[in-house]
């Protein structure tokens, strides 16, 4: 791995495909908590009573409250310059980018990206927690102790409780949007094909191995990280500092570098 601190710069040929995974660290830098503490707890609540299913059982106010907390606080963050860049980058690509992101804030789609996987789920989107009704986009705070039923399912008059749609610890990704990241890999494969983490910690798989499906297909392998994650010795180049100053850096539009000053 070459830990480059000088400013490089990925050019954008006609013939790149670039393959992004975005992690906490990305949003940390527009004020969105980790939540995750080295103590176990997210925002002093212990992680199995508020992401895991058991926990939803057990106490689903509390859950609701905690996830509507957190929509409070997103709607008051905004992109960053690392996700502004990102943006910009995919509208240079096209369908040869594609962004695989942990967060679950929803800041990207805010900054302009379209081509998204969100592996972990979306703040903004419900689901129920028996039927099979399709997420629904979703705003609303319930900060009072309600919980949210279904309007499409129940039984005896009593419909089930929705929940947010958030894949909580124990809970398996959506084997949908983990083969759509494959099938553009593979694609991207036969051309010029980048990969690029982003704010990771490298311990949380499948995301933390997708570094080894790109290197055994022939990618460039980039790392941008306030520190070294567990898995930064997998990488080709690293460069270590907030992503938001280093993105702007990183990239080149129409063959000239985009700086801040050229973000939308």
């Amino acid at each position: 791995m070459e830990r480059d601190q000088r400013s490089p710069v990925i050019a954008l040929t006609d013939d790149t495909w670039l393959l992004v995974l975005t992690g906490a660290g990305v949003s940390a830098e527009s004020g969105i908590p980790t939540f995750r503490a080295s103590d176990g707890l997210w925002e002093n609540h212990p992680v199995d009573k508020v992401a895991t299913l058991p926990g939803f059982r057990a106490d689903p106010a509390l859950v609701w409250r905690f996830y509507s907390e957190r929509r409070a606080h997103a709607k008051r963050c905004s992109p960053n310059p690392g996700h502004l860049t990102l943006a910009a980058v995919e509208r240079q690509l096209g369908d040869r980018f594609l962004l695989a992101t942990q967060n679950v804030d929803g800041l990207h789609r805010k900054a302009g990206s379209q081509r998204i996987v969100e592996m972990h789920g979306s703040l903004w989107l419900t689901r129920c927690s028996d039927c099979n009704r399709p997420p629904f986009a979703d705003e609303a705070e319930y900060l009072d102790g309600t919980v949210p039923g279904c309007k499409v399912c129940g039984t005896s008059g009593r419909p089930a409780l929705l929940r947010p749609h958030i894949v909580w610890f124990g809970e398996m990704l959506d084997p949908d949007d983990l083969q759509r990241i494959d099938d553009f890999a593979q694609t991207a494969s036969r051309g010029r094909f980048v990969f690029l983490a982003v704010g990771t910690s490298g311990v949380v798989y499948p995301a933390a191995g997708l570094v080894r499906v790109a290197a055994r297909l022939g990618a460039e392998t980039w790392l941008a990280n306030a520190e070294p994650p567990e898995n930064a010795s997998l990488f080709r180049s690293f460069l270590q500092g907030k992503s938001g100053e280093i993105l702007p850096r990183l990239f080149s539009l129409d063959g000239n570098p985009l700086g801040c000053a050229g973000l939308p």
